[in-house]
């Protein structure tokens, strides 16, 4: 495990060297992208995960992760865990609304691990959230996460665009792996102008938004069948592709 500590002005950083657990530290909050990269700057293992600091993982989550890539005969893939939360946000690949409560203080976990095997474990398209595991050697390839992104909004279908590009189709996500996510309000204090511009910086970069992606590309949410292929040509898809470049021509006369 390694953990990046933003600030950690409440004694992370000395806990952690205390009892030995690998870490990164920036003396203020630099945000998930260059938080991530520095502390995947020390993996050594074959494969990188990436987990918030908000969720609580259920048994089995990583065994489940583990059985995954055993069957699967290539590296070309990106794996995400189910994530169950307490309000409705309208994330097709979310389990919710399930409250077991927002925050550790008032978390129901016994009522949680009561309930957990009622849950639908049905592997779903579009694994991008966290948690979330790739190999080590993909990770390197893609330059992890693009710091144009900070403090991180619009990072993970950044993220996963520079996958697709590299040739994974495989963005799955595991519905035997639950982690309960409490849903911190940290990015909802991020000023709307700032949510504003990484929406644009997507949009810039890769003249499509994140929308189209989602749906049309990694079919978030769906039922998992096979490995993803390009996107079917339609007349909604090309509708919306012109609606993007017209969203970009207007950001460009701004």
């Amino acid at each position: 495990m390694i953990v990046h500590v933003n600030e950690g002005n409440d004694d992370t950083k000395k806990w952690l060297e205390e009892h030995s657990i690998d870490h990164t530290y920036s003396a203020n909050n630099i945000g998930i992208c260059y938080g991530v990269n520095a502390a995947a700057s020390l993996a050594s293992t074959e494969y990188v995960l990436y987990i918030n600091d908000d969720m609580y993982v259920c048994p089995m989550w990583d065994e489940y992760l583990c059985q995954e890539i055993a069957k699967t005969s290539d590296n070309l893939f990106y794996f995400s865990s189910t994530l169950i939360e307490p309000r409705f946000t309208n994330n097709p690949s979310v389990l919710a609304p399930y409250n077991f409560g927002n925050n550790p203080d008032e978390f129901e976990e016994k009522k949680l691990l009561e309930q957990l095997d009622e849950f639908p474990t049905q592997d779903w398209n579009g694994g991008t959230w966290p948690p979330s595991i790739m190999p080590k050697s993909l990770w390197n390839l893609i330059g992890g996460f693009s710091t144009e992104f900070s403090p991180g909004m619009y990072s993970d279908p950044d993220l996963s665009m520079k996958l697709w590009n590299a040739g994974v189709r495989n963005f799955k996500g595991i519905g035997k792996s639950k982690v309960y996510h409490f849903m911190s309000k940290s990015t909802g204090k991020l000023l709307s102008n700032v949510k504003k511009k990484n929406k644009h910086t997507f949009l810039r970069k890769w003249n499509i938004t994140s929308r189209i992606f989602y749906f049309y590309y990694l079919k978030m949410g769906t039922p998992y069948s096979d490995p993803l292929k390009e996107p079917v040509s339609s007349f909604s898809f090309t509708l919306d592709k012109v609606k993007s470049r017209i969203k970009l021509l207007l950001i460009s006369m701004r």
